[in-house]
């Protein structure tokens, strides 16, 4: 047992230490802010507020040739504004003698401010980079990028880019994070009514009820134990993601969380998984948890006080994995975006819905009597799970598919299968199907006819699909429409003229748009062609495992006003942030720590996360043929009108820009 315990404080210590050594690589006693003002007819000055934490400096914009890192402004020499003069300081600098570089060098505590003017049409856009060197007891190097609106007729301040990436990233993810957790709350509930969980309401509930000695002691240790099961499931998920976070920060998250859900490894065994657990609902075998551990668990909970209310919660916990296992599974899986709070949020929803009925059966121990009892309704719903569990486990499979490009699963396979399925389950629940476990059926029951008829009726609304029908309800989870082979009527249908060349374009022998759109997959290669034709970019930051995405595409992408301007207006370029192909070395990246990025995805990944700060899809970005935004870009929004206003803003800056 010493040995154990000194195993833990070593695991602990090393956490501890690594998180203290990340957060001082992420500390940074340098903050910065703009403001523009305007001080002529088509003249502004830009300035650039430095605070700088107590006890350290920053060094002036020397230069120092030998010396040390002077604060230094580049702006991108970006056709459509025009510098004045130099970069100036509010203030003179500190000089000082330094004695290791031989020379006088001049620095700031506190604020400062750095003005820069330039003659600019309104609306313009300056890009400038900032590079410093702050020193205390050591040094410290940073570097930032603005994207500076000016003239803006709304606002006399600087738009800084992160900033408005941060605005449009609070789009992109508030619009799905409440899916998510909907969908936890969804999968709570019916956690609640599978075999494993739903007796031990009664049971537990009971047993807190007569042990207590009181019923308001009953109420709060019932209330105590409602709090361990969210705190069970939901802790253990926060302190994985956010040690990670802290370790590694942003980019390192983002990256698990894409290997996560887009590379075959875990996608495959979370197909292997899903398909082990629908086995198991049905009844081939049964799936539980070490007995040692269990009943270890079971015995503690025989303690008195708040410690045995807790190793009941675990126990309940380690009981109901067999049944609640791949549903957090589905849950947590559906919500790593690569936002960090996300699986967090969607956790901590499922958990609190799971626990709610012990907690309210304690309050109100009357309501025990209107509980249905136990019995072969059980059983039949973890059978209705397993053939959900088929469903949902396809979905890994389509995703390691796509991003590897082995075509094993296109649209009419996975649509085959799905119908399929839910033809089974149509058959079982009207009982001309049965398992192992399942009890003799006299009669149908009305809620068996109702979900047959539900289950039924999905296969009627899946079939024409197998013709290329949209099926935009399932848009999110079915492979893209161009991985089919057959679409009634794609063949008769009147091709829209455009500019964009449908041959040639570099990945496009394994990479296609939705709706017979034309376009590019690299970056440069659309950007060189935009210019020549005069015409803005539109980005299209994408996945093959991005759900939403396919949605956006099914749903706001297929309306003929959008696509219209798609086809006339822009030139379009699809980044996939997902994609395994292996791109040649003259393309290879290398990022800032100093990896080398050889795959297309983790090419776009990177490059989405350095240039917007974005590593969720989908993402669009308007870009006119200076290689800034003109508008703020939009994330996931399924409101048509709104994204033909946001392209037709695009459009009129692009114009407005000439």
């Amino acid at each position: 047992m010493n040995k154990i315990k000194s195993l833990i404080l070593m695991l602990v210590a090393m956490l501890a230490l690594q998180s203290a050594s990340a957060q001082m690589q992420l500390f940074d006693p340098v903050s910065w802010s703009t403001s523009v003002e305007q001080v002529g007819d088509g003249e502004y000055r830009i300035d650039f507020k430095a605070t700088v934490e107590q006890g350290w400096h920053l060094y002036d914009l020397g230069p120092y040739e030998g010396g040390p890192l002077a604060t230094t402004f580049t702006f991108d020499p970006i056709v459509g504004y025009e510098l004045v003069g130099e970069v100036e300081a509010n203030r003179e600098s500190v000089r000082q003698m330094d004695e290791i570089f031989e020379m006088e060098i001049g620095h700031y505590e506190g604020e400062v401010v750095f003005s820069q003017r330039v003659k600019a049409p309104e609306g313009a856009m300056v890009q400038c980079s900032v590079e410093w060197q702050a020193c205390s007891d050591q040094c410290v190097n940073g570097d930032k990028d603005f994207s500076i609106k000016v003239g803006n007729p709304t606002t006399a301040a600087g738009v800084d880019i992160e900033q408005s990436v941060a605005d449009a990233n609070a789009v992109t993810k508030g619009g799905s994070i409440w899916s998510f957790i909907l969908s936890a709350i969804g999968w709570a509930l019916i956690a609640l009514l599978t075999p494993c969980v739903f007796p031990m309401i009664p049971m537990t509930v009971s047993f807190f009820l007569k042990g207590s000695g009181s019923a308001a002691r009953g109420r709060f240790r019932a209330l105590m134990y409602g709090l361990f099961i969210v705190v069970l499931y939901t802790v253990p998920i926060a302190v994985i993601i956010l040690l990670t976070w802290l370790v590694g920060g942003d980019a390192v998250t983002a990256d698990i969380f894409n290997w996560l859900s887009t590379h075959w490894l875990p996608n495959i065994l979370f197909f292997v998984v899903f398909m082990v657990f629908a086995a198991s609902f049905f009844g081939a075998f049964e799936i539980v948890l070490p007995e040692k551990l269990v009943n270890n668990s079971d015995a503690k909970a025989d303690k008195g006080g708040l410690v045995g209310i807790f190793f009941m919660a675990l126990t309940l916990v380690l009981v109901s994995f067999s049944c609640t296992g791949p549903i957090i599974g589905s849950a947590l899986i559906q919500s790593t975006s690569g936002e960090v709070w996300t699986p967090i949020l969607t956790m901590l929803a499922f958990s609190v819905v799971f626990a709610l009925p012990f907690t309210l059966f304690a309050l109100f121990p009357s309501w025990l009597k209107q509980l249905p009892k136990s019995g072969g309704w059980l059983n039949s719903v973890k059978v209705v799970l397993g053939f959900v569990e088929l469903a949902l486990g396809l979905k890994f499979l389509s995703v390691a598919d796509q991003t590897y490009h082995w075509g094993l699963l296109d649209r009419e396979v996975y649509l085959a299968l799905w119908i399929a399925i839910f033809s089974l389950l149509g058959l079982y629940l009207i009982g001309k199907i049965k398992f192992k476990h399942d009890s003799d059926m006299p009669y149908l029951s009305v809620t068996r006819l109702v979900l047959a008829i539900v289950s039924f009726s999905f296969v009627v609304y899946m079939l024409p699909g197998m013709w290329g029908a949209p099926l935009k309800a399932l848009s999110g989870y079915l492979p893209p429409i161009q991985t089919q082979d057959f679409v009634m009527g794609s063949g008769s249908a009147v091709a829209t003229e455009t500019s964009t060349p449908t041959s040639g374009v570099k990945y496009g022998d394994v990479l296609e748009l939705p709706h017979n759109l034309d376009g590019f997959f690299d970056l440069e290669e659309a950007e060189a062609y935009a210019k020549q034709v005069g015409k803005p970019l539109f980005i299209d930051f994408t996945g093959h495992g991005c759900v939403n995405c396919r949605e956006m595409e099914a749903r706001v992408w297929s309306d003929p006003r959008v696509l219209d301007i798609l086809r006339n207006e822009y030139v379009i370029v699809a980044l996939y942030a997902d994609d395994k192909l292996k791109v040649d070395e003259a393309d290879w990246v290398t990022t800032d720590a100093g990896k080398v990025l050889k795959t297309l995805g983790k090419i776009n990944s990177y490059y989405a996360l350095k240039t917007y700060g974005v590593n969720a899809q989908p993402y669009y970005v308007l870009q006119g043929n200076e290689g800034v935004p003109m508008v703020t870009p939009r994330g996931y929004d399924l409101d048509v009108q709104g994204f033909i206003d946001f392209l037709q803003s695009g459009v009129e800056a692009y114009k407005a820009g000439k």
